[in-house]
């Protein structure tokens, strides 16, 4: 597709001539007002049909995404847990959640980006692309509320699990998607509910309102996960079910755990005999 004076636009310095194009300066960026508002300016673009999918102009995909120099990324377990009762636990757990948060939002980018050539329909970058916009909105959001209590991204350690899943499925879209929203995105439908509550009891309800926001959002992400894998199952007459557990063994590390929020994951298309299989107490 050839682009024209109406498919190109400048956002913080940089020219998007396609969606790829634009995905990819995003994920590149270490500037992270910068990478969220070009996201959100490219979605907004595609979702109006004023960019190309791709251009010959497009720059490389990197091989990671731009970050600043803080926060310093450390192994899983060398990322300290708090006392939600305490202001500085608080911070720690919200500090966590805007790491994820931009995680999500380079690993929606990379969907595009990465697997622009598939032979998929334009509503799957719809999709994926509403995903980016909402993410980066989350991070601005968690970032603002770190901001309110005295605190900033980047001030504690954070760990590099999430690029790395991403990393491990770069060459296979369909594992791509059993892993990142299906497994990771996922977890925040067990985990979130509890948080929200936590947040609640200790008064800081401005948290709890971020919170509940993230959680519903997430709900359609999982979503879109859900039905983009059992498209492309069903194009290659898979088991949908079978292929899920094939491709978590062959990519994720570990069990996944138990609670589980069988309704919401449900709601999302993802059933429980999905996972349920995949347990730390399951013998298969």
């Amino acid at each position: 597709m050839k682009t024209n004076e109406r498919s190109i636009t400048t956002v913080a310095g940089h020219t998007i001539i396609s969606l790829r194009g634009g995905a990819i300066e995003a994920i590149g960026s270490a500037d992270l007002d910068r990478k969220t508002a070009i996201a959100q300016e490219s979605a907004t673009r595609w979702f109006e049909r004023r960019l190309s999918l791709r251009s010959p102009l497009d720059s490389p995909l990197p091989d990671r995404p731009g970050r600043p120099e803080k926060p310093e990324l450390v192994p899983p377990k060398h990322t300290e847990k708090r006392s939600l009762h305490t202001v500085n636990g608080r911070i720690a757990l919200l500090h966590a959640i805007a790491h994820i948060e931009l995680n999500a939002v380079d690993l929606a980018l990379d969907i595009v980006a990465r697997f622009a050539t598939e032979p998929v329909p334009h509503s799957f970058f719809d999709g994926w692309m509403q995903v980016a916009f909402e993410e980066a909105k989350h991070f601005r959001m968690v970032r603002n509320r770190l901001r309110d209590l005295g605190a900033d991204y980047g001030d504690m350690p954070a760990h590099d699990g999430l690029w790395q899943a991403a990393h491990a499925t770069r060459n296979d879209l369909t594992a791509r998607l059993a892993v990142v929203p299906l497994i990771l995105e996922a977890r925040g439908l067990d985990v979130t509910p509890a948080l929200q509550a936590k947040m609640r009891e200790t008064g800081d309800m401005e948290s709890a309102a971020v919170l509940d926001v993230i959680y519903n959002d997430e709900k359609g992400h999982v979503a879109v996960g859900a039905k983009w894998f059992r498209f492309l199952c069903a194009r290659e007459k898979r088991d949908p079910v079978r292929a899920f557990q094939e491709l978590v063994r062959a990519n994720f590390r570990g069990p996944l755990k138990a609670p589980f929020n069988d309704i919401a994951r449900a709601e999302a298309g993802l059933t429980p005999s999905f996972y349920r299989a995949l347990t730390a107490t399951s013998s298969a």
